[in-house]
């Protein structure tokens, strides 16, 4: 994972040390390789709306939606720290056409799924993919950035991570609830969809190594270790919330709506995620320490929102809750991104970098296990609520130390 720079949206990197390449053809590669991310984080939430569906068809509670949801983030990791270096050594197109052929393994496994093991299978495989696929990529826009503009490759690469984040809860829920088999056909979908996308991998011009290939051993220098715990606190709250509206969000709206119309639960997800792209893109810029401060404000009110819409079963309060707390988590993570970029050493960028990235997808996989276990003893709607609950006493902890830091440094 190697990188310059990262797209605010998603903590995806948006640049590599390897140099453009100017070949014929180099923008339609450019759109292929924005299609391809496109289209690889699309497929990754497709089962977001579905797994309601999947519990009732298989008999399995909460709890196990959470650990499927989990393994995803268990495959990435190790995924991400080894294939983004070995990219850089081997060459982009070695490593992302079996990424992309990966994805749709992944696809055709929920297609096929008869039962929970087929359900762990394929999200392993999603995460290997998109592990592997998600520094290349986004280096592989920035070489391919016809002008060589690696500040609108960055921004190609926000607006395809988040579109895809959004679109796939979004895609599955229209497909599962106004056409035929509803867990069948989003991932037959996105298998048809991802077909131009090998075309393009496999069609990518040879890159020259600029690197030995090494697995990277996430670290973090001691001079910048209080910001990276401070913003990495910040992003790690931030994705708690990721974690909790990809899991288990779209059965708590089917619960408290009443319907199981599953266009609307995939759509609070594409919700949230919309809120936190346009929130980074209009505050693009801003200092850190604001971004950081405001954004956990919104993240506690919008989860504590999020906890009373339960309570009085109010979908309207919950729709604000979601558009609050996307907004706060666009904000707490950027300025997490952004103050992280800054205080990093240039010669160990990619660590620290590396180690944020493990931070954050610990946020996204592993509080909602705790979520699941309690959901079995409590009930879902009581679990989301207390789960709610804690995080926002967390965020304005962090914003309580991050306030008298920025007061600090500014006496």
């Amino acid at each position: 994972m190697t990188t310059d720079r990262l797209t605010p949206s998603t903590g995806a990197p948006a640049a590599s040390a390897a140099p453009a390449h100017k070949a014929p053809g180099s923008s339609g590669r450019f759109w292929a390789t924005a299609y391809t991310l496109l289209l690889m984080l699309t497929g990754t939430n497709l089962p977001t709306p579905l797994y309601r569906g999947y519990e009732q068809a298989f008999g399995f509670s909460p709890l196990m939606v959470t650990l499927i949801f989990a393994v995803y983030v268990v495959a990435l990791i190790p995924s991400l720290l080894i294939a983004g270096p070995l990219s850089d050594s081997i060459g982009r197109r070695k490593v992302l056409l079996p990424a992309v052929l990966l994805a749709a393994l992944g696809s055709l496994a929920f297609a096929l799924a008869s039962n929970v093991v087929w359900l762990f299978g394929a999200r392993i495989l999603q995460g290997l993919a998109v592990g592997a696929a998600s520094g290349a990529l986004t280096a592989a826009l920035s070489e391919l950035e016809p002008n060589g503009n690696r500040r609108r490759a960055a921004l190609v690469s926000t607006v395809a991570s988040v579109g895809g984040l959004g679109a796939g809860p979004l895609l599955a829920g229209l497909l599962a609830q106004y056409a035929p088999a509803p867990r069948v056909l989003p991932f037959v979908t996105e298998i048809v969809l991802l077909i131009p996308a090998v075309i393009a991998m496999a069609t990518l011009p040879k890159s020259r190594p600029t690197t030995k290939w090494r697995p990277r051993r996430p670290s973090v220098p001691a001079p910048v270790r209080g910001v990276f715990a401070s913003s990495g606190m910040a992003s790690f709250l931030a994705f708690t919330v990721v974690g909790l509206f990809l899991s288990l969000v779209p059965t708590y709206v089917t619960k408290l709506s009443g319907s199981s119309n599953l266009a609307l639960a995939g759509g609070a997800v594409a919700l949230m995620l919309a809120c936190s792209a346009i929130a980074q893109i209009a505050a693009s810029g801003k200092p850190a320490p604001g971004l950081q401060i405001t954004g956990l404000a919104l993240l506690a009110v919008g989860l504590v929102l999020l906890a009373v819409a339960g309570q009085i079963s109010s979908l309207p309060l919950l729709l604000v809750a979601t558009v609050i707390g996307g907004v706060g988590q666009g904000l707490a993570f950027l300025g997490g991104i952004t103050e992280i970029n800054r205080v990093a050493p240039p010669d160990r960028h990619a660590d620290v970098l590396s180690s944020f990235y493990v931070v954050i997808y610990c946020g996204v996989g592993v509080p909602v296990i705790g979520v699941g276990f309690l959901a079995t003893v409590t009930g879902l709607l009581t679990a989301v609520q207390l789960f709610a609950g804690v995080v926002a006493i967390l965020c304005l902890i962090d914003l309580a130390v991050l306030s008298r830091k920025h007061r600090a440094e500014a006496a």
